[in-house]
């Protein structure tokens, strides 16, 4: 890193050749959305109409998606998400259904920034992940 970028004990990122020295999120993200895009992402999740499968899976019901099933290993599981945790919004974008969730997961490409808001016994909480 120190022959290619003249820096040393500071964080660099190198993305298709280029070096970002530091926390510099708008290049990060600038870098990141020129990258070529790959196929869909995969989060490896179950999901169901929250405020119809909720009081089936013992939460109360609530608007947004439910996980039934999280796979090892894919973005789901590294996101931190569980069974039974309700998602309410993606990279603020409401999630009010399955159908919801579905279509946003859908949009996602591989590089992009995700924030996920989700209810666990009852508590927001958000995790943020790079797809």
């Amino acid at each position: 890193m120190v022959k290619l970028t003249g820096q040393m004990g500071v964080p660099v990122t190198v993305i298709d050749g280029q070096a970002v020295v530091g926390f510099d999120r708008v290049r990060l993200r600038e870098l990141l959305s020129a990258a070529p895009k790959e196929s869909a992402v995969h989060f490896g999740l179950k999901i169901a109409d929250a405020s119809s499968a909720a009081p089936k899976m013992g939460v109360s019901p609530s608007p947004g998606a439910i996980i039934g099933d999280v796979a090892p290993g894919l973005l789901g599981e590294k996101a931190g998400l569980k069974t039974n945790d309700i998602v309410t919004e993606i990279s603020g974008r409401k999630v009010t259904s399955a159908a919801d969730m579905q279509g946003v997961l859908s949009s996602l490409k591989s590089g992009d920034i995700v924030a996920i808001l989700f209810l666990r016994e009852g508590k927001t909480r958000k995790s943020e992940i790079i797809v």
